[in-house]
């Protein structure tokens, strides 16, 4: 008998042509919910998610035959991995598949920051002309740091290859990463040296509010600030705190503490958010592309056929 796997999410029908042609059989179901999903988990050996609901023990025990839990996207903070990985669940990610999305996405927001594209583009449509409080910057000769040195953050300093800019990467958890697009440097020295900083880490209890006003207040220089990685890691407060005191020049956010209306309008933070002039704001798309949502199936599949667990 074929192993099953329950695909409760939307994703590119190229996952299954492939993995059924490596004899999996596959039930796509992308408007499941949770409480009918905890029915049938107990039929499959896999589960492909991207954000819908939380794997957690209640899931993975209702799996009781589950062998892999994939989710279509970079990041596996919607599973409880160490559990899984005590139930010898093998998990599967697919950072490949949208980090050229990341990357550019986050140079179009540093490059719509440094030149007031927003600002500039309302004020024309309101009937002002305004070319000096609209005089930008050039990225040529400023330093950028990049928190976390993966996929995301390599891909990102890759498109910044052509800007003639000094790229500097700090990762925990990597050692000797330099490479033609970056050099690893210390905290320290991201704290020093950086005119921009962008984050490319996963949310974990140790990055969980890791930006706050302690944080920002060691910077030597005011910088461009971007994050597309996980909106708990920065705390909202302390970006506009920055804003306010010239340390944050602006900020591009594609992820935010919280996401999706109405709890976003509900925020204490989010007027001065909205109407800030110093950020930009992405509804989390850094890496939702047309391009990627394919990409990211075939990277899914491509790791699931590698495990050979038929």
């Amino acid at each position: 008998m074929k192993q099953r796997i329950l695909i409760a999410d939307d994703i590119d029908p190229i996952f299954i042509k492939q993995v059924e042609a490596a004899g999996y059989q596959c039930d796509y179901q992308p408007l499941i919910k949770l409480d009918q999903a905890l029915q049938i988990i107990g039929d499959y050996e896999g589960l492909v998610i991207r954000s819908k609901f939380n794997v957690d023990r209640q899931v993975i025990d209702a799996g009781e035959k589950l062998r892999f839990i994939a989710r279509a996207g970079a990041g596996l903070d919607n599973i409880d991995e160490a559990y899984a990985g005590s139930k010898n669940i093998q998990l599967i990610n697919a950072s490949e598949g949208n980090m050229d999305a990341v990357g550019e996405h986050c140079v179009g927001l540093l490059l719509a920051l440094m030149n007031h594209f927003n600002t500039a583009d309302a004020e024309i449509r309101a009937g002002q002309w305004k070319r000096e409080a609209n005089r930008g910057y050039e990225l040529k000769g400023k330093t950028v740091g990049i928190i976390g040195y993966g996929f995301m953050g390599r891909s990102f300093a890759k498109k910044l290859s052509g800007f003639e800019v000094n790229v500097i990467a700090y990762d925990k958890y990597k050692t000797g990463f330099s490479d033609k697009y970056a050099r690893e440097v210390s905290m320290e020295e991201i704290v020093k040296h950086s005119d921009v900083l962008s984050l490319h880490i996963p949310l974990t209890a140790e990055t969980n509010g890791m930006v706050n006003d302690e944080y920002l207040f060691h910077f030597k220089k005011p910088i461009f600030f971007i994050n597309a990685s996980r909106g708990k890691v920065a705390k909202i407060s302390a970006i506009l705190n920055a804003i306010k005191e010239g340390k944050i020049l602006g900020a591009g956010l594609d992820v935010l503490e919280v996401e999706k209306f109405p709890a976003l309008g509900e925020q204490v933070w989010f007027d001065e958010l909205r109407q800030s002039g110093k950020v930009i704001l992405t509804p989390h798309v850094a890496g939702w592309t047309f391009d990627s949502y394919r990409r990211i199936s075939e990277v899914m599949a491509s790791k699931l056929i590698a495990l050979n667990l038929i």
